[in-house]
């Protein structure tokens, strides 16, 4: 008989996420227990939910059935990384030809909770300069009520008589080779090793609530858009006492309307005028620290790069401060006068054929009837 799919048996879509995942099985897990439903047929239920659970919860099993269905190349013997839900690893191979044992995780011990992804979008200036501001994001903390045994409170939580607390029963299998032991998470307990029989009504036995948690994170100077903070201690509470995961920010940078960052450099595009590039000028120009001056030589081509050294970005790591490139583009009017017209008209048919102390006075005269003096 064909297995059904594994998304079918927990019903759920196959974009699920893991929360998702983990809602249906603890919902399918107790309707089917066999512990707490006595229906013909329950407790093979109860092995099915938990086989689809054990594969979609882990994101390598997940990804492998998503390519090739119960098919997978990597169980059974075709991988040797453990043994399928029908087959027999390399570790049962051992066990059954040279009497020993491999080490298995004691579902007991402390374990590092999940470290958390967090997406964040700052403003331009607020990367450049860092803040420090609050985030609030869900994740999985040891229920208070129960201090994380899954227990009502004065009640006691029991070792697995199945599998006598190892989370682990041991299948023997006949084949043409002879008797195979296969290993298999215990159904009865979930891989725990535990029996609740008076659950807590706050986690339901889970031993962990998903909260809304408030954290303060400071933005350091010089962040740039798609690097990550690690924040540590604050992802997913462990298990078993274990330590907290890590908490990673990845941070998205909005587009400023005038600046363009490139590694801790700044670049700033300046229009100017045709006579301020013929015959220069000062001008002022912003930079992210405020205004300052900069000298136009006479005779400047549009496209000029002028480098404002240390006008840039202050590292995030602390080495040294980046700087900012003014490209000086020519500004073409659009609307002039009739006596700018004119004016150019004049310099475009002496242009390069009359003396240099004709066309500067020119220019002046250009100048001044642009600025309308």
């Amino acid at each position: 008989m064909s297995k059904r799919d594994y998304y079918e048996v927990l019903g759920v879509s196959k974009s699920a996420s893991k929360e998702e995942i983990r809602k249906a099985y603890r919902k399918l897990s107790k309707q089917y227990h066999p512990d707490l439903n006595k229906e013909a047929g329950a407790e093979e239920k109860f092995k099915e939910v938990t086989e689809a659970f054990e594969t979609l919860s882990d994101e390598k099993k997940r990804a492998n059935y998503d390519q090739f269905g119960h098919a997978d190349p990597n169980q059974g013997f075709g991988g040797f990384g453990g043994g399928s839900a029908d087959g027999f690893g390399f570790e049962d191979i051992f066990s059954t030809f040279f009497g020993g044992s491999t080490r298995r995780r004691d579902p007991n011990a402390p374990r590092k909770g999940n470290d958390l992804q967090y997406s964040m979008t700052i403003d331009f200036m607020e990367s450049v300069f860092g803040k420090e501001t609050e985030i609030e994001l869900p994740r999985e903390e040891t229920c208070d009520t129960c201090d994380g045994t899954g227990a009502k409170k004065g009640t006691p939580v029991n070792t697995c008589s199945h599998c006598g607390g190892s989370g682990q029963i041991s299948v023997t299998q006949n084949t043409p080779l002879g008797q195979m032991v296969n290993r298999r998470t215990c159904p009865h307990c979930q891989g725990t090793g535990k029996i609740i029989p008076e659950k807590c009504n706050t986690c339901h036995g889970a031993g962990r609530v998903t909260k809304r948690k408030k954290i303060k994170v400071t933005i350091p100077a010089g962040v740039d858009d798609g690097q990550q903070l690690r924040v540590t201690g604050q992802g997913e509470a462990g298990v078993n006492g274990g330590p907290s995961g890590d908490l990673y920010i990845v941070f998205r940078v909005r587009e400023h309307d005038r600046f363009v960052r490139e590694g801790d450099d700044i670049y700033l595009e300046v229009s100017i005028s045709f006579p301020q590039l013929a015959l220069g000028d000062e001008i002022e120009v912003p930079t992210i620290n405020g205004n300052v001056k900069l000298k136009i030589p006479a005779g400047t081509q549009t496209g000029t790069n002028f480098r404002l050294r240390g006008k840039g970005v202050k590292n995030v790591h602390g080495h040294g401060t980046g700087d900012q490139h003014v490209i000086i583009k020519a500004l073409t009017p659009k609307k002039m006068t009739e006596k700018q017209k004119e004016l150019l008209r004049e310099f475009a048919s002496i242009e390069g054929n009359s003396p240099d102390e004709y066309s500067s006075s020119l220019f002046d005269k250009i100048k001044r009837t642009i600025k309308g003096d």
